[in-house]
């Protein structure tokens, strides 16, 4: 009785979230290359970068590359101790203020602060344009990225842009665990119900500053920010202890749409490329970092999700090895259509939909290891390490 019901409800469960994710995919927009807007306002597009020396040249290169002719490009070393701000000033970034590529030294964390927030803020503080492109070291944009995504910010108004960009993979742990951040926040998150609420403004007021905060999500590989909306909401400061800190941006923003702010998220794959991780270790760092930090210390919710995912996303392929069920199969065959949906659209790893329940179960393992890092001798990230306090995001950075 007990398997049967749970059996029908992880059916039902997961056919919602197979139809959430293509209603999620039907609203969201494709970002394409992209005439330049017929005014340019002056784009200030900002680089926190601290050891990042494998991967930066290639990001500025493809940023020097751009077609948007009113542009400046500011990195900040936040304490590299890697040839990170040797790569920038061969490029040509300048110490100058008045050039429009440049190079600022980062002041040392102060309490309070993660590191990539006061990186940022820092960045922000000295930039002038009228929109604030943050993105990571660890990307690459064709040339038609900035002034594709202008255009769209200015046609639709938004104070937030915000791309889901290529996944680069190449190892099998990649291809495992990345493609994941896909089918989550795809299925899961009601990017849906934002798009309506921004469409209607008296849906909008119905559902609250509460309820569309919480289904407010954003990319930290890019963030394309209107000057006077980063600025009146405080910016990264307003999120300064937040490890994860791009969602909570993005949360900050969702909140404000009942007063006619917008968020927008479009599906950037063709124009942004990014390699979060090159190894397992990494990948195990990385993403120790994000998970339990993103449930804002909502540890009832933090554990509901992580029973529920299990049950639900990996247990059915586990029974099906020494147990039919026509259930078994009806849940799996609906979420390897998810998987299938999602690998097409955003071109990932198919080695990500054959062994589903491989790379689920170890982001489930990885979540936990985030919980349990929090919560004993803290998250380490970047050579510092963030100790848990009233919320899993708001941690006190120590350094090694």
């Amino acid at each position: 009785m007990i398997v049967g019901i749970w059996l029908w409800f992880s059916v039902l469960v997961s056919a919602v979230l197979l139809i959430q994710f293509v209603l999620n995919l039907l609203l969201l927009p494709r970002l394409r290359p992209d005439v330049a807007p017929s005014t340019l306002p002056r784009v200030s597009v900002l680089l926190p970068a601290r050891n990042e020396a494998l991967g930066i040249r290639s990001c500025l290169e493809s940023l020097l590359k751009q077609n948007y002719s009113s542009l400046e490009i500011i990195v900040l070393d936040d304490e590299s101790v890697d040839a990170t701000a040797e790569i920038a000033a061969a490029l040509g970034f300048s110490t100058n203020r008045e050039a429009t590529c440049r190079l600022i030294r980062g002041a040392p964390l102060p309490p309070g602060w993660t590191g990539k927030s006061w990186a940022c803020h820092q960045l922000a503080e000295v930039a002038r344009g009228d929109y604030l492109l943050f993105t990571d070291a660890d990307t690459v944009h064709q040339p038609e990225t900035v002034s594709s995504a202008v255009a769209a910010a200015q046609r639709v108004g938004c104070d937030l842009l915000t791309l889901w960009p290529f996944q680069t993979t190449v190892t099998f742990a990649e291809k495992l665990v990345i493609p994941l951040m896909f089918v989550v926040g795809g299925s899961y998150l009601p990017h849906w119900l934002l798009v309506w609420a921004q469409r209607s403004p008296w849906l909008a007021r119905v559902l609250g500053s509460k309820l569309l905060g919480l289904c407010g999500t954003a990319t930290g590989q890019f963030l394309l920010f209107r000057r006077q909306s980063y600025f009146k909401m405080d910016g990264h400061r307003a999120v300064r202890e937040h490890l994860v800190e791009d969602i909570s941006l993005a949360r900050e923003v969702a909140k404000r749409i009942p007063e006619g702010w917008r968020l927008v998220t479009c599906d950037g794959t063709r124009l942004v490329s990014c390699r979060m991780y090159t190894s397992l270790g990494q990948i195990w760092e990385g993403f120790t970092k994000n998970l339990w930090p993103v449930f804002d210390g909502a540890w009832v919710g933090f554990w509901l999700a992580i029973i529920w995912q299990f049950l639900i996303c990996v247990l059915p392929f586990v029974i099906m090895a020494f147990y039919y069920r026509p259930e078994l199969y009806l849940v799996a065959g609906i979420l390897l259509c998810l998987r299938v949906v999602a690998a097409l659209r955003f071109k990932t790893s198919w080695l990500s939909v054959c062994f589903h329940p491989i790379g689920y179960s170890l982001a489930l393992v990885i979540a936990v290891n985030s919980f349990w890092q929090a919560k004993s001798k803290g998250i380490t990230w970047k050579d510092r390490i963030y100790r848990d306090q009233a919320s899993s995001q708001r941690a006190a950075p120590q350094k090694r």
